[in-house]
């Protein structure tokens, strides 16, 4: 249960740095690196600057958690308190131990063994 909390509030991001189409460098930590181009476009003058676009593009994956995840117990209707409060001691009984003494016996002498039946009948295991 722990690790679910911990992955669905968990947010990252992940910068990506292309230099066309390629994948020149990503980071989970910090602004990935670039691969150099960018400051030999920025040299030329304003008229080339217009004219060419950059074939590098920095691209960013931002996977967000929930923030909203503390329970408010004190809105419950009377339906819901009742369902935990039994839910609750059910639970709870699967984890007590159980004790059973079968005492039924307890007042009561096995009959005494008058005869050896067995030797009467003649019936012997082999």
């Amino acid at each position: 249960m722990a690790f679910v909390v911990l992955t669905t509030t968990m947010s990252f991001t992940v910068n990506m740095h292309y230099c066309g189409d390629t994948l020149v460098d990503y980071s989970l930590v910090q602004k990935a690196t670039s691969c150099g181009m960018d400051s030999l476009q920025k040299s030329g003058t304003c008229e080339t600057q217009l004219s060419k676009k950059s074939c590098c593009q920095n691209k960013q994956l931002t996977a967000s958690g929930h923030d909203d995840l503390k329970p408010t117990f004190y809105n419950l209707d009377f339906e819901q308190q009742v369902f935990v409060a039994s839910f609750v001691i059910s639970y709870r009984a699967l984890f007590l131990p159980k004790t059973v003494e079968n005492t039924s016996f307890e007042d009561y002498a096995p009959p005494l063994i008058i005869r050896d039946i067995q030797a009467l009948d003649q019936v012997f295991l082999i």
